[in-house]
């Protein structure tokens, strides 16, 4: 059926979103290996899709080329030109209805995402919310590629093999033998940012045991409040703004465990097959983003009963009054407690 077939896959941001259609992907490639693959996205996100043999990638110059209407009537043609047959739209938002709407002129089999707003916005109600797991975002792009005629199923998925230690990494970590953990303490909204204080604790259980190297992942722009963050623990090191993005993702792929917000580092993580714990503030794994293929258990929440409005929003973005600091009440004992088990 796949002879000739070629599926192109489009999810622009944000990187966790992206990072998110790791698995549902890999397995689509196995499971139709005569199928050609493209995926659209942000050119920084390419080695996010390193670790997939055999799936092309497309560089979406949404600030250039490929900006507005026209942009995207331009895209539409070059997909057009390499011989698209199928668009599984994974993002689903105007600039990716628009690319669907010019390739429907051209005979491109379509689907698109159902992000099921409602059933969301049902949950992040203040009161009376419809409490349930709503289904992963894993799941939702799966289903875009069984409405196109690709069914897969996410339980075949295998982690993403590790990647040889990135040389600058190595000089880093001055070979080192112990376990390595990463952390990313930050996340786009303060709400489901940890408190310096707290996480500074953290840092300070899991450096006294000696027998773990702590790096601290996070965004060139961030690296001096990290490095303060870390000043004065000797098996603490900062590794944000030392790499290039896809000597990250090596480095990512080798540790033993990633501490992370409700954020991308989890995600990208977990497709290496990384145990990932993860500190939730005012959004909650029921909205279906937490990392793939992790235990529950690794989910620490806030105290909802003292803060039962949570999730309030599903980004993060909004929340009442006093929940701003709601992500707090995970005691910093808590969280070493669990990744020492873990490890």
């Amino acid at each position: 059926m796949e002879k000739n077939m070629h599926i192109a896959i489009i999810r622009l941001s944000a990187m966790g979103d992206v990072a998110m259609l790791v698995p549902a992907l890999q397995v689509l490639r196995q499971t139709y290996p005569s199928a050609q693959i493209t995926v659209v996205s942000k050119a920084f996100h390419q080695p996010i899709f390193n670790g997939i043999p055999d799936v092309d990638f497309k560089a979406a110059e949404v600030k250039g080329s490929h900006k507005g209407m026209l942009g995207m009537r331009r895209l539409a043609a070059e997909l057009k030109g390499l011989g698209v047959t199928h668009l599984a739209d994974c993002h689903n938002v105007l600039r990716s209805k628009l690319l669907r709407t010019f390739l429907s002129f051209s005979a491109v089999a379509l689907a698109a995402i159902d992000k099921d707003r409602a059933a969301k916005k049902a949950l992040c109600k203040p009161t009376n919310k419809t409490w349930t797991q709503l289904k992963t975002s894993h799941q939702r792009y799966a289903d875009v590629f069984n409405a196109l005629g690709f069914p897969v199923s996410l339980e075949d998925f295998s982690p993403l093999d590790r990647l040889p230690m990135p040389k600058p990494a190595m000089e880093l970590l001055a070979a080192w033998k112990g376990k390595i953990v990463g952390v990313a303490p930050y996340a786009a909204f303060a709400a489901k940012t940890y408190s310096s204080d707290q996480m500074r604790e953290v840092l300070s259980g899991l450096n006294a045991t000696g027998k773990t190297k702590i790096l601290l992942f996070g965004a060139p722009n961030e690296r001096d409040s990290l490095l303060e963050l870390a000043s004065d623990l000797e098996h603490v090191l900062v590794v944000a703004g030392l790499l290039k993005f896809e000597e990250e993702l090596a480095l990512i792929s080798n540790l033993d465990l990633m501490l992370a917000m409700d954020s991308g580092n989890g995600h990208l993580a977990a497709n290496y097959g990384v145990p990932v714990v993860t500190l939730w503030g005012v959004t909650h794994p029921y909205l279906g983003f937490a990392p793939f293929g992790q235990n529950a258990a690794h989910s620490l929440l806030p105290d909802l009963e003292k803060f039962p409005a949570i999730p309030t929003s599903v980004y993060g973005k909004s929340h009442p009054a006093g929940y701003e600091n709601a992500i707090n009440s995970i005691p910093a004992t808590a969280v070493v407690d669990l990744i020492n088990k873990i490890i």
